[in-house]
């Protein structure tokens, strides 16, 4: 990704009223949904689910920089990328095809993040879900998001 563009961002959010306020920092990547409406708005099948997991992904040769999967998306997680393609997270496929965690997990200071198969009974992530209480972004808008974010 060229400097000064990005592919996650850090969402800083206050709750309440003082002097009872809350905040909330939290990482907003694509959250690979499994009813990805960038998907179904992309005209040249370039955003498409990844045969490897629930991986939403755009083939850069394929897209057209239409901007129609950006405006699909109802989380703004897709942009245009200089050279005029759609791009996004991609939960660095390419590491996790090698066994590594996604960048974002793996320098996450805090160990605040985790990445697993939610099918997978010895998974982090499963077993976080299972042992927390959780919410996804937008839930009403029926994308069914695959990134969770405990409470």
């Amino acid at each position: 990704m060229p400097t000064g563009h990005w592919r996650d961002w850090i969402t800083t959010e206050v709750n309440g009223t003082f002097p009872k306020l809350s905040v909330d920092y939290r990482s907003e990547p694509c959250n690979h949904c499994d009813n990805p409406p960038c998907v179904h708005a992309c005209p040249t099948e370039a955003s498409h689910v990844s045969e490897f997991g629930q991986v939403v992904l755009v083939d850069h040769d394929k897209c057209i920089g239409c901007k129609a999967c950006v405006v699909a998306c109802p989380c703004g997680a897709r942009a245009i990328h200089p050279e005029g393609y759609a791009d996004k997270c991609t939960f660095c496929v390419q590491r996790v095809k090698e066994g590594k965690d996604p960048a974002c997990v793996a320098v996450c200071p805090t160990r605040a993040m985790a990445f697993g198969d939610l099918d997978d009974p010895r998974s982090i992530v499963r077993h976080r879900l299972a042992t927390s209480r959780w919410h996804t972004l937008l839930p009403d808008a029926g994308t069914k998001p695959r990134v969770f974010y405990l409470t």
